[in-house]
């Protein structure tokens, strides 16, 4: 099986890269057409895809807008996309990242000891949300104390007072997502 996209998939990426090449340069389409004496009506059909790309039209342009010529024609380059999984252990909690970039939010795989079971609230900026995989976890947010089972999810903010744990005699598995931002986690799910 080749992992490279065909050309017709190629040729549909060049009109939204065009697009977004000449907004980011905050050119207009008008000011993209005096300088490279291409209508401004066949720089709109090139950029909605309407036009077929021809090496006459995409070398003036890409010059035009500084921007490198594969940038917009080139496929692009497919890289492994499996996040590697290096555990750390931190208080006696295993924390395995499922995010390869440094930005927010962050997701981790969380392993809970059963005897992490004695509760120490803290309070720090960020917001929360954590998804039981295996096992009981109990968690203590302000004046709540509860217990969540497999399936069960909670979001809060984390500059409510907050402890979570295995809750039981085993370990619990949970996936945490986490931001320093204090903004929601937002989910997005396609419709099928």
């Amino acid at each position: 099986m080749d992992d490279q996209p065909s050309v017709g998939a190629v040729l549909d990426q060049i009109a939204p890269r065009l697009r977004d090449a000449r907004e980011k340069k905050n050119v207009s389409l008008a000011a993209l057409a005096r300088a490279t004496g291409i209508s401004t009506s066949t720089l709109s059909r090139l950029e909605s895809g309407q036009r077929k790309p021809s090496l006459e039209l995409l070398l003036p342009v890409t010059a035009a807008l500084g921007v490198p010529f594969d940038q917009i024609v080139a496929a692009p380059r497919i890289v492994d996309p499996r996040v590697p999984q290096q555990a750390t252990t931190r208080d006696g909690r295993i924390l395995i990242p499922l995010s390869r970039q440094q930005g927010e939010p962050r997701a981790y795989k969380m392993v809970i000891p059963a005897h992490d079971g004695d509760p120490h609230l803290r309070t720090h900026t960020g917001h929360e949300w954590l998804y039981v995989l295996r096992g009981r976890l109990r968690v203590q947010l302000g004046d709540h104390d509860f217990v969540m089972g497999a399936g069960e999810a909670a979001e809060f903010d984390c500059r409510i007072p907050h402890w979570f744990g295995a809750a039981g005699r085993g370990s619990v598995e949970v996936l945490s997502l986490f931001g320093k931002s204090g903004e929601r986690i937002h989910l997005r799910a396609s419709h099928r």
